[in-house]
């Protein structure tokens, strides 16, 4: 039996009484176990035995006090989950723990109930699914080809409908590629954003705890009920409140980076550059503006991932065990972190010099942007192109996702199409660290084209809008001390047709007050500028009386926050309203 799984669908179906949760995990546990054998999604599928005593926490709770009553989902087998053997599949390193992730602990917290142990590249080491001696995990829509990797069997249980949503991970690409290949949201959270505390590190200084959903929304509702600083994770870090749950809503006009046509790779693909270029319309269609990006200096600090010293931090984990029981290790595995050994302290800090100048090329092309496109991968591979050449093969499946957490930025993986075969094809969005929920807010509206409604809220991200009148102009006086905070003027507009500007008295610099009246008003010209969230508090402190920030109406009829002023201010005033801007009133 096949059940609507998708958060809102599923909390309606306990909600009305056509399902209980306790049938309906029975049910997928059923679904799963006949699944297994072909698909190798779970390394242990939880027995009735032990699901029951998470089912039994549910009964007699309110459905309203569990923002996940009853949900099903998978964790990827390198996250703990008390009482069950983790094994990062590699039998030999497994261990039973006694305490579950925090990110796990959460979601029980939440009402959510775990199905089992998700399949994965072994020490989550891979980009395809094949590396596993639990079995190589098919494509959820075409068997010759692989599930991707390393969070296989997690992006498997939801595509095949087993659980609502799965936890992966992701260091490399873990939890987008497989995101791609099995038509899922691949959320890659800022680093530090979800705890790793619980989670088998590959590298402890890059990972990422990841979701598989049907649906942005879903990750959108995930990531606000886990996005919490956790005392137990020493990368822990806080969202700031540009970045919670509210920010999730509708994009307004944008600019996302499209990468260079020398800098695009899909592999001899044919199919891919087509499938690319109708998603750079589709953002177009939504209101995005496309700007060229230069991405090379993404791609060189991708390359640093492998053939740099980041390799021995995945040794730190395998490589005592690779060392004293070498056959435990998958020869592939061993391929991959053969050179780690050999990697020196000079060597370490030479790369980290490397990535961090990197960094700030790649920090300033972003300037301006409010996220980029690019493909998931450049082209599917066959498992039996994998088995021929394994390196080589996975290297081009992470072309476009190796950078990422060296970056220290926000992914959202995103489906977009199908290929000619019928295998999923998808995108990804990505963008400075706390984005997340502006990303899936563009990723939302993508996915929903004009099928369903959109959010009432304006999606928020790290950027403040401000409108200013007067000194703050465009190259007036006082235009530097938003220049000096990173902002860019974003339009030239008018207020709606209900305001009054006054010369105040005083100064200089000189200054105009602008006052909202219910009578007698005009449109007065403004500018909107854009400058960084964490930079709008100490330009208000800097803000002298009378004058303050608040909402001003602009023509079209959008509010957003800009320069107002007291009515005791307007006290030997000039009423200039009739000229209808403070350049009008400088040039008189």
């Amino acid at each position: 039996m096949n059940f609507n799984l998708q958060l809102d669908a599923l909390r309606s179906a306990y909600r009305d009484g056509s399902l209980t949760p306790r049938d309906l995990l029975r049910s997928l546990r059923d679904k799963a176990a006949a699944l297994n054998p072909d698909y190798h999604l779970f390394i242990h599928l939880l027995s009735v035995e032990e699901l029951e005593p998470y089912l039994a926490a549910l009964d007699g709770r309110d459905l309203d006090s569990l923002p996940l009553y009853g949900v099903p989902f998978a964790i990827k087998d390198n996250i703990d989950l008390a009482g069950i053997p983790t094994t990062a599949a590699c039998p030999a390193f497994a261990y039973v723990p006694t305490q579950s992730a925090t990110i796990v602990e959460q979601l029980l917290a939440l009402g959510a109930i775990p199905l089992g142990k998700t399949n994965l590249d072994q020490f989550a080491t891979g980009l395809n699914g094949s590396r596993s001696p639990y079995g190589a995990c098919p494509n959820s829509v075409l068997p010759e080809y692989p599930s991707g990797g390393s969070s296989a069997g997690s992006s498997l249980a939801v595509a095949l409908g087993v659980a609502s949503f799965s936890l992966g991970t992701d260091t490399a690409g873990s939890g987008r590629v497989p995101a791609a290949l099995n038509n899922l949201v691949g959320m890659k959270a800022t680093k530090g954003l979800i705890s790793t505390a619980g989670v088998v590190p590959a590298c402890r200084t890059l990972d990422c705890v990841t979701t598989f959903t049907a649906t942005a929304r879903e990750a959108s509702q995930l990531l606000a009920l886990t996005a919490h600083l956790d005392p137990r994770d020493a990368y822990s870090r806080s969202n700031p409140m540009w970045n919670d749950g509210s920010a999730f809503g509708t994009p307004r006009p944008f600019r996302f980076g499209v990468p260079r046509a020398q800098d695009l790779e899909f592999f001899g693909c044919p199919e891919g550059p087509l499938l690319f270029d109708s998603a750079i319309d589709q953002l177009e269609a939504l209101g995005g503006e496309a700007v060229e990006l230069d991405l090379s200096p993404f791609l060189e600090a991708a390359r640093l991932l492998y053939e740099g010293p980041w390799v021995a931090e995945r040794y730190s984990v395998a490589g005592e065990l690779m060392e004293h029981n070498p056959q435990a290790v998958l020869s592939v595995i061993q391929a991959v972190l053969a050179k780690a050994p050999a990697v020196t302290g000079v060597q370490t800090f030479r790369a980290q010099y490397r990535l961090q100048a990197l960094k700030a090329l790649c920090d300033k092309a972003l300037e301006g942007l409010d996220c980029v496109i690019t493909p998931t991968i450049g082209r599917p591979v066959t498992l039996a192109e994998l088995d021929a050449e394994p390196v080589l093969r996975n290297s081009e499946l992470g072309y476009y996702t190796n950078f990422m957490n060296l970056l220290d930025y926000a992914a959202v993986a995103v489906p977009s199409g199908f290929m000619g075969n019928g295998l999923p094809w998808g995108v990804t969005l990505f963008g400075r660290a706390f984005t997340d929920q502006y990303l899936l807010s563009v990723a939302d509206a993508f996915q929903r084209r004009s099928e369903a409604p959109a959010p009432t809220t304006v999606a928020r991200n790290d950027r403040a809008r401000l409108v200013v009148c007067g000194a703050h102009l465009d190259g007036l006086a006082l235009n530097w001390q938003l220049k000096r905070r990173g902002a860019r003027l974003v339009e030239t507009t008018f207020s709606s047709p209900d305001y009054q500007l006054y010369a105040l008295a005083g100064g200089p610099p000189f200054r105009p007050g602008m006052v909202r009246v219910t009578e007698g008003g005009v449109a007065i010209a403004v500018e909107v500028w854009e400058l960084p969230s964490s930079e709008l508090g100490s330009f208000l402190t800097g803000i002298p009386a009378p004058l303050g920030l608040g909402k001003v109406q602009l023509a079209d009829g959008r509010w957003e926050s800009g320069f107002i002023c007291e009515q005791y201010g307007l006290q030997g005033a000039v009423d200039i309203s009739h000229l209808g801007g403070w350049r009008a009133y400088l040039a008189r």
